[in-house]
């Protein structure tokens, strides 16, 4: 089964999808829950909601630093699918990595799709430095 879900809307970076990094399992992560996985140098945020849609945003939380928006609850905002930070419980699209309260906080969505039963993020030599 291969599955990829590209942001509807462009995120702050790029990546070249024909470099794709192996983060999980689908099967590992429980659905409307999420997962913390390091890509290079980053943490990502990986989520799946039900029908077994797969997301993936930063983990860090840009309010605080701390790396936690994977334990955020998943849910929606009217037509949004979002993630509230488990600290400041600010809403973050799971698409496109907006904060819906605080533009400024936005962060970056990373492409995602599952391939062979496996989660994997497109990643680029800069973020795997």
């Amino acid at each position: 089964m291969t599955d990829t879900l590209t942001p509807t809307a462009p995120s702050a970076h790029k990546h070249d999808t024909s470099a794709w990094t192996s983060v999980c399992a689908a099967d590992a992560i429980l659905p409307n829950t999420g997962v913390c996985a390091r890509v290079g140098l980053h943490h990502v945020a990986i989520f799946r909601l039900a029908g077994d849609r797969f997301f993936a945003l930063d983990n860090v939380d840009p309010k605080s630093g701390a790396s936690v928006l994977s334990r955020g609850l998943v849910g929606s905002l009217g037509e949004r699918l979002v993630v509230a930070s488990p600290l400041y419980k600010q809403h973050y699209d799971l698409v496109t990595g907006e904060c819906l309260e605080d533009a400024a906080l936005s962060i970056q969505a990373w492409t995602v799709r599952v391939l062979d039963g496996q989660v994997q993020v497109a990643a680029t030599a800069a973020t795997m430095a």
